[in-house]
């Protein structure tokens, strides 16, 4: 596998530091085999793919943009960001008021939803630079169509947008959201989703491991056999339930109503949490998110959950539910797991009536990717 020495941020040379943020960094660096970074590894960027009346947000699209503005807005203050659309005219009339628009690249596209999380690249990094791998999409599991969603990350490095080797990994269903790197060899997901029959269902549990630990030449994986989230569509995602934010470092959701329908699988899940061990044989650090208080619409219960933040360069953007006292508790865990960042809310209430939330509609890519 690979490893990046003395790097707390990744896999980025003195050069990258330097070109990117303008500062004079001394810094140590082994670069091995490709290595799949964790998600507070130095980043150039964000993908966005921005919500149009032709998906599934059409009866609610102001909205959800309003959404997009917010998180754009954040995002675009620290980092570059992509907006992948298929009308970047329309998208700049929305944003120019608020966002810092020399951050801003757009890929013109076609797509049929928003989850960038799903859809993005998944990077890799070695001494040659990152490498763009792109998965099969096929919409949770063959419950909605993604086929547009399939093309992006080709056309995005096709046209220079994303800097990289792309590499086709279309033989094999894998989504961003279904897997936590921490950037060491060690692979966090869930039985329920990668052993889902309709995602990679020719293989069993042991094949679906060895692919992963060769592709992503990683040491281990560990399976979290509990967990879910009602409303959930994508099969108990682990960016739902439980994120690494250190090597040593989990966060995850917490029910301690009993009465709650998710009560029996998140108490378990939290229990087989306890088992695992970091790679050096000591338990991880484990942190607890508050459960969101129920939300419905129309009976349906959304799947809200503060587990879907996004970790960048110095914030963490935290997905909020206008609930104050468990916002605030949020933002209070993330930043007792993340001290040297700022933590900032973003009420994602649009984001759950279509099932997802913060971290489902982004994607980070490493320094090199976006420029």
């Amino acid at each position: 596998m690979g490893i990046v020495v003395g790097l707390p941020h990744g896999g980025a040379s003195e050069k990258d530091y330097q070109v990117q943020f303008g500062k004079n960094i001394s810094i140590q660096v082994e670069v091995r085999a490709p290595f799949l970074p964790a998600e507070w590894a130095l980043q150039s960027g964000i993908q966005l793919t921005w919500p149009h009346a032709r998906t599934d947000w059409a009866y609610m699209l102001e909205e959800v943009q309003k959404c997009f503005v917010a998180i754009a807005t954040e995002i675009a203050k620290h980092e570059l960001l992509l907006i992948v659309t298929p009308d970047p005219d329309e998208v700049k009339k929305q944003i120019s008021a608020t966002v810092n628009m020399e951050n801003v690249r757009f890929l013109k596209c076609g797509t049929n939803d928003t989850w960038a999380r799903d859809h993005g690249a998944i990077t890799m990094l070695d001494a040659d630079g990152p490498s763009l791998l792109d998965f099969t999409f096929n919409g949770w599991g063959l419950k909605f169509a993604s086929d547009k969603d399939n093309e992006i990350t080709r056309r995005a490095v096709e046209t220079g947008v994303l800097k990289g080797k792309y590499v086709n990994r279309l033989g094999f269903v894998l989504e961003g959201g279904s897997i936590e790197s921490d950037g060491a060899g060690t692979l966090l997901t869930t039985s329920e989703c990668l052993l889902s029959p309709n995602r990679n269902g020719q293989m069993n549990k042991a094949e679906i491991e060895e692919f992963l630990r060769s592709t992503f030449h990683l040491e281990r994986v560990l399976w979290l056999d509990y967990g879910y989230l009602a409303g959930d569509d994508t099969d108990s995602h682990v960016d739902t339930l439980a994120r690494f934010c250190s090597t040593n470092t989990i966060v995850y959701v917490q029910c301690n109503d009993v009465q709650d329908e998710h009560y029996e699988e998140l108490h378990k899940m939290e229990e087989q949490l306890k088992t695992f061990h970091t790679l050096n044989g000591k338990p991880y650090r484990v942190l607890a998110l508050p459960m969101v208080d129920k939300i419905e619409v129309e009976g349906e219960r959304l799947p809200a959950t503060y587990a879907n933040f996004l970790i960048m360069n110095d914030v963490v953007l935290c997905p909020t539910y206008n609930q104050p006292e468990n916002d605030i508790r949020a933002k209070e865990v993330l930043q007792e797991a993340f001290p040297n960042h700022e933590i900032i809310g973003i009420d994602c209430r649009a984001l759950i009536k279509q099932h997802g939330s913060l971290h489902c509609v982004t994607m980070q890519y490493p320094v090199g990717v976006l420029k």
